[in-house]
């Protein structure tokens, strides 16, 4: 009896094949891990794009001219290993399987100090926000509670996290400075590290403030949003005037005085706000930010702020042009501090796979004026229920099954996306400012991240090939709350 021959079938949810600058590189999708690929791999891989598939010894027979047969057979063999060639009509893709919490693994707690603002930004997506003096300010108990959370829940980390966040945190500034004495006698005495970091608008900054935060190692991170006319169109006083004179001014002052790590900057890109390269150039090259990263408004398509789908291809489009730059110079051994493509080159470079958007819910969560537990920083004062308080503890059971529905990609575009791995449904926030449901998969902007993602795997390859040792020396891991 005549044994039939194995189809198989590339399958292209688990494979994916970027090409450029007269070279190919494949994407494994269930490892985020990057392969370059060469004459041989193409012409297998596309000898296998046949629906209803076809045998070795077919694609051995079409492409013995070519290339040896061992060397085919083998190809063929490494991509099944990596279950991108599967048996013709059982393509399946290679997804996390869900299951549901039992710990959380705590890593980072943020502590949402004071919800008043002394800036009225027209794009401000907290629900929660008000006037400095009205605004409500957390007790020193209630932060006190969520350190020793943190470090209860949190007992197999080595090295802890505390965030300071608003409305603007500088608004609350001593009770930053009894948390931070307090967390660090604690933390010290359970044998492990913590790191700080906050995100201010820099208005309230003074020396004396800066030499203390240099003097305990915080991770600062500034809202500003590129040159004067640009910065000045959202980012307010309340009475209405422009913020761009104080803040550059701040600038100045914390970028000559902080020694202790590196200062970024967060660009929020509105509609009209689309000239990414002129913001890099002042607020990198000009001011000189170590990195500069760049959140554009996609949250809602009726808001007057948000960007339209055209300024969105534009955003993404002037995104490659300083990604191109951004290889450039890393071939020269440099880092021109443009964090969004440094973020996706760690991502590949360390091989990430993202069952879930980011750490909230996970290794982090965010604590509101009453000591109530939030998925992030920009749930505070949402609608969204929260997950536990302070005082009693992480609701679990929510919480797992928050995650789980999360992990879960069944019925969603998701499942089979080549980028799943590395967007995993997109920013909770985003889709709960858009369509009212954090699980609902940011859809408005998949394929503008598609190819976001090819244009990453193509740099990524290109500076492997060129000069690996930037890699080594110049990737960073990114912060929880970035």
């Amino acid at each position: 009896m005549t044994q039939i021959a194995e189809r198989l079938e590339f399958n292209a949810s688990n494979g994916h094949v970027v090409r450029g600058d007269g070279a190919a590189y494949m994407l494994h999708v269930p490892t985020t891990a990057v392969f370059g690929v060469d004459d041989l791999g193409l012409a297998v891989i596309e000898a296998f794009r046949v629906s209803g598939g076809r045998s070795v010894d077919e694609v051995v027979a079409e492409l013995v001219g070519r290339f040896p047969p061992d060397r085919i057979r083998a190809f063929a063999a490494e991509l099944g290993k990596l279950e991108v060639l599967q048996r013709s009509g059982s393509l399946k893709p290679i997804n996390p399987t869900s299951a549901r919490l039992t710990q959380v693994p705590l890593s980072t707690i943020v502590l949402n100090v004071n919800t008043g603002c002394n800036l009225a930004c027209t794009y401000c997506y907290k629900e929660d926000l008000a006037k400095p003096a009205a605004g409500k300010r957390m007790d020193f108990a209630t932060a006190a509670r969520s350190v020793d959370m943190l470090l209860e829940v949190g007992a197999q980390r080595e090295r802890v996290n505390v965030v300071f966040f608003g409305g603007e945190p500088l608004t609350n500034v001593p009770l930053i400075r009894e948390v931070v004495g307090y967390a660090e006698d604690v933390v010290a005495r359970a044998g492990k590290k913590v790191d700080f970091s906050l995100t201010t608008n820099a208005t309230l900054l003074t020396p004396e403030l800066i030499d203390w935060f240099d003097a305990h190692r915080f991770g600062i991170s500034v809202s500003m949003d590129g040159p004067q006319a640009v910065h000045d169109r959202n980012r307010r006083t309340v009475g209405g005037k422009g913020t761009y004179d104080v803040v550059a001014r701040k600038v100045r002052m914390l970028l000559e005085r902080y020694r202790s790590r590196p200062v970024g900057a967060r660009v929020t890109i509105g509609s009209g706000q689309v000239d990414v390269e002129a913001i890099h150039a002042h607020l990198r090259g000009e001011l000189g930010f170590h990195e500069v990263g760049y959140a554009p408004m996609t949250g809602s398509d009726t808001a007057g702020e948000a960007l339209s789908e055209q300024e969105m291809i534009d955003v993404h489009a002037a995104f490659e042009r300083l990604g191109e730059h951004y290889l450039a110079e890393a071939l020269a051994g440099r880092n021109n501090g443009f964090s969004n493509m440094h973020q996706l080159m760690t991502d590949l470079h360390e091989g990430r796979r993202k069952s879930v958007p980011c750490g909230g819910g996970v290794g982090l969560l965010a604590v509101d004026a009453g000591g109530d537990l939030n998925l992030c920083h920009r749930f505070t004062g949402s609608d969204l229920p929260t997950f536990g308080n302070v005082a009693t503890g992480i609701d679990v059971g929510a919480l797992s099954s928050f995650v789980e529905k999360a992990v879960d990609r069944e019925g969603t575009h998701c499942a089979t996306c080549r980028i799943r791995n590395i967007c995993s449904g997109g920013c909770y926030h985003e889709s709960y400012a858009r369509y009212g449901d954090p699980h609902h998969r940011t859809y408005h902007y998949c394929n503008l991240l598609r190819r976001w993602v090819d244009f990453g795997v193509r740099v990524y390859a290109e500076i492997q090939r060129g000069n690996p040792e930037f890699l080594s020396r110049h990737l960073e891991p990114r912060s929880a709350t970035a």
